[in-house]
């Protein structure tokens, strides 16, 4: 699959219609194979919703949770006990109650180092894959959910940081942040989170107005140079746009 050239920017009303989209995304792609599926979530706040969304009774019974495989994007570098642990929170908003623990794959933190894990991580990922080797006509991941900050980070991939530019490796280590909270990060690399059929944004509320003006205007922020091999949609709520787009385009 050739990477597209520009992601198709969806807006929808509010927070809660940004939800409802990303949800009918996530199942409109578990709906497109009938084989194995993986999905790949994101932490941060735009995804909260939307985990809640899945966990509730009016969804959960749509996923059939024997065939899907749940991964992250990137994690902060603390024990999974701790409320700042990205998949933890995915675990106890949804996950726990429905996926099979076996399908349930964070990365680990009690390594010895942030590349420790990352390592761990990697071989994790390979061996699900089944190659060490990304195959752009087999993607490993069916959808990738992400997020965008506020300095136009993605994952934990931080603007001017090395970790942006790797090539080789499919999960790095970053030893600091650049955004609150200040804690080592573990995180997948632009080309494994490439290797997907679609990559899902979420970019919701006002506070995340100046970012999305940044990215629209094509700034060669983490946030914009991450695009799937496959399809790049950025969901945006009314809130987040730049005035001067409001409406959508």
């Amino acid at each position: 699959m050739a990477a597209a050239d520009e992601p198709k920017l969806i807006v929808v009303a509010d927070a809660e219609a940004l939800a409802q989209a990303a949800a009918d995304r996530v199942m409109a792609r578990i709906s497109a194979n009938a084989g194995r599926i993986a999905i790949c979530l994101t932490g941060g706040s735009s995804p909260k919703k939307l985990y809640q969304l899945l966990g509730s009774d009016a969804w959960r019974d749509k996923i059939p949770w024997d065939r899907v495989h749940w991964f992250i994007g990137d994690e902060r570098f603390v024990p999974d006990s701790d409320p700042l642990n990205n998949m933890t929170i995915a675990r106890t908003t949804f996950l726990d109650r429905n996926a099979p623990a076996g399908h349930i794959h964070p990365i680990p933190t009690m390594a010895e180092n942030p590349d420790k894990s990352a390592e761990a991580y990697a071989r994790e990922l390979k061996g699900f894959y089944g190659s060490d080797q990304l195959d752009p006509a087999r993607p490993l991941f069916d959808l990738v959910l992400m997020g965008a900050g506020p300095d136009g980070h993605t994952a934990s991939l931080f603007p001017g940081y090395p970790a942006v530019e790797e090539t080789a490796r499919w999960v790095v280590g970053v030893p600091k942040a650049n955004v609150a909270p200040f804690v080592p990060r573990v995180s997948l690399t632009l080309p494994a989170l490439a290797s997907c059929r679609e990559m899902l944004f979420e970019i919701a509320g006002h506070d995340k107005q100046p970012i999305l003006t940044r990215l629209l205007n094509g700034e060669t922020l983490p946030a914009v140079r991450a695009r799937s091999n496959g399809e790049t949609v950025w969901l945006v709520d009314q809130a987040a746009l730049p005035e001067g787009i409001r409406g959508g385009r």
